[in-house]
């Protein structure tokens, strides 16, 4: 699982551009679905039987896109105007490298030398409109040439593994979840479920509002990567979750309040089967589970997610454990739903 994962985050999915990785997912995934479905916007909707067939219909979610870069102009000396695509702290773009384009044209993200700044200026965080993207290019024509107004960037995708069972990596948020569910749909599952890998997370859970209308779910579970803030300067519950500490199991989030005898069945799973799990110390973040879960006439939701320091950056960062536990929650709960 985790060669997958990290497979899956060298791959470029911005979103709205998720083709890559949903090719990726499709060409895995071909000979163990029962069923495979593509819609208008994107998202990849998988049927596998199981041992059996329960009378609710379960759905597993875990999205596709990354957080990027949006080229929005080309200037006449032939650097790139942009802005973002989701949630992306400004201070982490300054001279990281992105990939632009359809021919991955390699940038460097830049701003006025420290040089020509004038001290106060040098008190203020430089605004996106003021940074640009050097693709190295003479003039516009020669930009133009590599790179169209509209063309997503990706951050840089080199994968790492450090210290003691770390993992730094763009589009750790989602590609663990994603990671997740292509090892169970390769797998013997002991009941019928639906895989949906969704498009347009980060813009607003846009994929999976069209998902839900199309699976028409009983009960959803939602594969996440989630915020951690366990960081030097940060104590207590302003931590959220930390790293190490097994996977996050939320009762509320930003966008959703949820269910909760789904919620006590998950946290008495985990406790059962021995596996390492927290939940978060403040209300924060959301998730799919805000739109399929006000899907159709209501649907019951739960999420597992695995705790990720630097979110939202080309420096994301997992555990192993972490992976390893929200994948061993993932069993144990279908199977739980089997025997129900």
């Amino acid at each position: 699982m985790l060669d997958t994962m990290e497979t899956l985050c060298c791959l470029d999915g911005v979103s709205g551009r998720e083709d890559e990785v949903r090719e990726y997912i499709l060409e895995r995934i071909m000979p163990f679905a029962d069923e495979i479905r593509t819609d208008a916007m994107g998202n990849l909707m998988v049927f596998k039987k199981g041992a059996c067939a329960p009378e609710k219909r379960i759905m597993l979610a875990a999205h596709m896109d990354e957080v990027g870069l949006i080229i929005t102009e080309v200037t006449d000396d032939g650097y790139l105007r942009f802005d973002a695509v989701g949630g992306i702290d400004r201070r982490v773009l300054i001279g990281k490298r992105v990939y632009v384009g359809s021919m991955r044209s390699l940038g460097v993200i830049g701003s006025k030398a420290i040089h020509l700044t004038t001290a106060e200026q040098r008190k203020n965080l430089p605004k996106v409109s003021e940074m640009y993207i050097d693709i190295g290019a003479a003039d516009k024509e020669e930009a133009l040439s590599m790179v169209q107004p509209g063309d997503v960037a990706a951050f840089d995708d080199s994968v790492v593994r450090f210290g003691n069972g770390y993992i730094k990596a763009k589009a750790a948020d989602d590609r663990v979840g994603c990671a997740v569910m292509l090892e169970l749909i390769e797998s013997q599952l002991p009941c019928d479920c639906w895989f949906v890998f969704t498009v347009q997370e980060e813009v607003g859970c846009r994929g999976a509002a069209a998902a839900a209308r199309s699976i028409m779910p009983d009960v959803s579970l939602i594969l996440e990567g989630t915020t951690a803030a366990d960081i030097p300067g940060v104590s207590g519950a302003d931590r959220v979750c930390r790293l190490g500490k097994g996977v996050v199991i939320p009762y509320m989030d930003k966008g959703t309040i949820y269910d909760r005898g789904l919620f006590k069945m998950l946290c008495t799973l985990a406790e059962e089967n021995k596996i390492s799990w927290q939940t978060k110390s403040r209300v924060a973040g959301g998730t799919d589970a805000a739109v399929i879960q006000r899907s159709n006439a209501g649907v019951r939701v739960a999420a597992i997610s695995v705790p990720v320091r630097n979110i939202h950056s080309p420096a994301s960062v997992v555990n192993v454990e972490d992976c390893k536990a929200q994948i061993n929650l993932a069993r144990v709960f279908l199977q739980k739903i089997a025997e129900e």
